[in-house]
């Protein structure tokens, strides 16, 4: 027990020599000084310092309070202007969506403007598409028209293609044979002996006889009766006849026959079975009846008629 005593005084020896903590002491005196001068001076001036030690604790509780309350102001302030803030934003969105409308009203009326622009061009497009429709269809029509008033007046003051019916132009055209019919010629000069023509038999109606021309206009044609042709006392030197005329086929010109002006006298080479001019059905035939003269056969024998042919 004694050796433990004796331990702790040791112990405590050391810690009392210990140079940090007779530091710690000095600092604690000094500190104890200062306070108790600042005592003093409160004394001096008249306050109790118990008093000012509840004052001092008293002021951090206002302060905190005060700045409890002012950090609520605070909060308030910043809750109101929040408030305002989303007020306003609230107030700047409604008017920009405002402006967005505005905005986007006249990008829709643009937009509708270019789309009735597309459908109105469309629309002009199909118009026109129509219009030249009706314009090539006219032009078809005045072609197709053309066409029909080229072959009309071809058919009709220059030529036009015919059948041989019959067989009263035996052996130079055959029944069936198809001709060319020159119109034109007739028009600029008058036609020839021996040319073989065409025109309408006046008692029957669509009705054509082609033979050939024997007499023209002025002669006398006469027929003896040996069969033979005389134009005006002289006989007639051909041979497209190819029998003699037998006498009760003379006809008319068993006696001398003499043409008018623009009258011919016309026969066919099959002289014995052929209606001509020397019977009174038929007659001399004016100059204005002819409708023209063959020029050209595409059946029988194609090809142009020859003089001897014509």
């Amino acid at each position: 027990m004694k050796d433990d005593n004796e331990r702790v005084e040791a112990l405590n020896a050391i810690f009392d020599d210990d140079p940090a903590k007779k530091a710690r002491e000095k600092e604690i005196e000094k500190l104890e000084k200062k306070r108790e001068k600042q005592l003093a001076k409160l004394k001096k001036k008249g306050i109790d310092p118990e008093q000012k030690k509840e004052e001092t604790e008293t002021i951090p509780s206002e302060q905190a309070e005060t700045e409890e309350k002012n950090e609520a102001a605070s909060d308030v302030v910043n809750e109101a202007g929040e408030t305002v803030t989303n007020y306003f934003a609230d107030s700047d969105a409604s008017s920009n969506t405002h402006v967005l409308e505005e905005e986007e009203q006249p990008g829709k009326k643009k937009k509708k403007d270019k789309k009735k622009k597309k459908k109105d061009k469309k629309k002009k497009k199909q118009e026109k598409e129509e219009i030249n429709i009706v314009k090539d269809l006219i032009s078809l029509a005045l072609y197709i028209l053309a066409i029909v008033a080229v072959c009309w007046l071809i058919l009709t003051y220059v030529g036009q293609r015919t059948e041989v019916s019959g067989d009263s132009m035996n052996d130079t055209l055959h029944n069936g044979d198809s001709l060319w019919i020159d119109k034109l010629s007739y028009h600029f000069k008058d036609p020839e002996r021996f040319d073989i023509v065409v025109f309408p038999y006046e008692e029957e109606d669509d009705t054509y006889y082609i033979k050939r021309i024997i007499g023209l206009p002025g002669e006398t044609v006469y027929i003896d009766e040996d069969g033979v042709i005389y134009i005006n006392d002289e006989p007639l030197e051909e041979d497209y006849g190819k029998e003699v005329i037998e006498e009760n086929h003379r006809g008319l010109a068993a006696e001398p026959v003499t043409l008018g002006d623009d009258e011919y006298f016309v026969m066919g080479d099959n002289r014995n079975n052929s209606r001509d001019s020397r019977l009174s059905d038929v007659g001399n035939i004016h100059k204005n009846k002819f409708v023209g003269k063959a020029v050209f056969r595409f059946t029988g024998g194609f090809g142009f008629l020859n003089k001897e042919e014509q």
